[in-house]
């Protein structure tokens, strides 16, 4: 596979994030079922646009691009993009580039004139057919770069000739830089090949940029085919209106990620089909924060149960309530399967999914549950269902927002040293003292000083849910004290903090609100 990165000339926005999160969610698929996968995705560190914001900021170009491949790198990974295996840099590849646009040359389909190099279009028969439009169709719709030197209108730059002031590298046309689409068919071609399966991008990349692509490469390459299946996602929109830098209705990546976690992010980003629009605003968002949000507290409830009771080893007879559950979980992991099989249609296998946590939750919440062997393999295959397709392929149910438990974390320490602190005031040493113990558990080792408290953590571990359940644990104590004042606030506090408490006759259940 090979998809189309960004231009390295500013942080990227929601409509870029876009097919980072379906083109990688593709890649997870076809692991998922059993294909090795080689993903190429480039960046453009040479380009018009990069050299113009280098002004502005008044940096190098290649340092403006190394400043915003950083970013972007940032916010792939919140949003639990993979790294390709390979992410080539177009200041990397001159040498290739270069000499594709020499033998473009020499088979007589591009002229050089005074530095500049064009492709001849008419020269290509099968120029348009990939956004399914004549030469003549093409010529009269789109927007070209004005040059009365060229043969015709439509044809397109492979190499620039530098102006004054502009950075250049050598070439047999002199000093300058090679054209936009010239890049992406050398670098695709030097890390897979002709004929690769897959080539992926926007929806408005099929013309000038896909369609150029093509032509530029079956020329070099005598006619073999340069993709067999080209995969183009739809736009983003506002207000009915494509997302989009000149329209000035763009909204930044990070921006969205101080309001919304990754996973909420890359949850709404799936829940249209990725060939449709997907129109934006926040209260989208919000309906997808709790979509997950619903999805996640299955995924916990069945964890919990099974951290309770212990899943089962050996085979086991499964029979009655948890055969009929089994079944039904085996089915809707089928029904996933059909639904990405037709055109990765990532919108019906989030469906299946909240089937699938309805099927946890009816099981796990009817009267007749019973933790006994049978059911807890049966929960057990429904945990590895849930995981391998919520969170291996779709990836929404294993991105963690790291920054965000981290600061849950220092929050709920602070509420269980307030509570310490409380019962040394009242001389509770016991409480005090089950509390400093519990905390050196997790790797947190409290030293009482003239001065104060002093807290050292020993792990770096995620100690969310010990911390959880050491403030569960004695909110029990209170209630059993009958001191309602302390289990009601220590309630409260954490309904503030995002964690929302149920009782239950099988013990205290908990569940943190997605995007925090």
């Amino acid at each position: 596979m090979y998809v189309c990165g960004p231009t390295t000339y500013n942080y990227i926005h929601l409509g870029n994030a876009r097919p980072l999160v379906v083109f990688d969610t593709v890649r997870r698929y076809f692991t998922y079922r059993g294909y090795q996968v080689v993903y190429v995705q480039n960046f453009t560190d040479i380009d018009d646009k990069i050299i113009n914001r280098a002004q502005e900021e008044q940096l190098a170009p290649l340092a403006l691009a190394e400043k915003y491949i950083a970013a972007y790198f940032e916010d792939a990974d919140a949003l639990g993009v993979m790294r390709a295996d390979v992410h080539p840099r177009v200041s990397e590849h001159l040498p290739e580039i270069i000499e594709m646009i020499q033998t473009l040359i020499n088979k007589g389909y591009a002229y050089e004139i005074e530095g500049d190099v064009y492709y001849s279009v008419e020269q290509f028969a099968d120029y348009g057919k990939l956004s399914g439009r004549s030469l003549d169709d093409l010529q009269a719709g789109a927007r070209v770069e004005v040059d009365v030197r060229k043969r015709n209108p439509m044809d397109f730059a492979l190499w620039k000739a530098a102006k004054p002031g502009e950075p250049a590298w050598e070439s047999p046309w002199g000093p300058g830089r090679p054209g936009w689409h010239i890049e992406c068919s050398a670098m695709s071609l030097k890390y897979l090949g002709f004929g690769f399966d897959i080539h992926g991008g926007g929806f408005d990349l099929i013309f000038p940029h896909h369609e150029n692509e093509i032509a530029q490469s079956e020329a070099y390459g005598d006619g073999r085919p340069f993709a067999h299946y080209w995969m183009h996602n739809g736009f983003i929109t506002v207000n009915q209106e494509k997302m989009s830098k000149s329209l000035g209705n763009f909204f930044i990546l990070r921006d969205i990620l101080t309001k919304f976690s990754g996973d909420v992010v890359r949850f709404y980003l799936l829940s249209t089909h990725y060939r449709s629009p997907l129109d934006f605003d926040d209260t989208k968002l919000e309906m997808s924060r709790r979509g997950l949000e619903r999805l996640k507290n299955a995924y916990r409830l069945a964890e919990e149960t099974l951290k309770k009771t212990g899943e089962s080893t050996g085979e086991v007879e499964i029979a009655g309530r948890s055969l009929t559950f089994f079944n039904r979980i085996k089915e809707l992991e089928q029904a996933f399967i059909e639904a990405m099989d037709d055109d990765f249609n990532t919108a019906l296998g989030i469906a299946n999914l909240f089937d699938l946590a309805r099927e946890i939750n009816l099981f796990l919440n009817n009267s007749e549950f019973v933790p006994d062997a049978a059911s807890c393999q049966a929960l057990s295959q429904a945990v590895r269902i849930m995981s391998r397709l919520g969170g291996d392929v779709l990836g929404i149910l294993t991105l963690q927002d790291e920054a965000g438990s981290d600061r849950l974390i220092e929050k709920l320490l602070q509420l269980t040293m307030a509570v310490r602190q409380e019962a040394r005031q009242a001389k509770n040493w016991s409480v005090a003292d089950i509390i400093q113990e519990q905390l050196k558990s997790l790797g947190i080792v409290l030293e009482d000083t003239p001065q104060g408290v002093r807290v050292q953590r020993m792990s770096q571990g995620n100690i969310l849910e010990g911390l959880l359940d050491l403030l569960i644990n004695l909110r029990w104590s209170a209630k059993k004290r009958k001191d309602w004042v302390t289990a009601d606030r220590l309630r409260d506090e954490l309904k503030r903090l995002g964690v929302v408490l149920e009782d239950t006759p099988n013990g205290t259940r908990w569940k943190v609100e997605a995007g925090l």
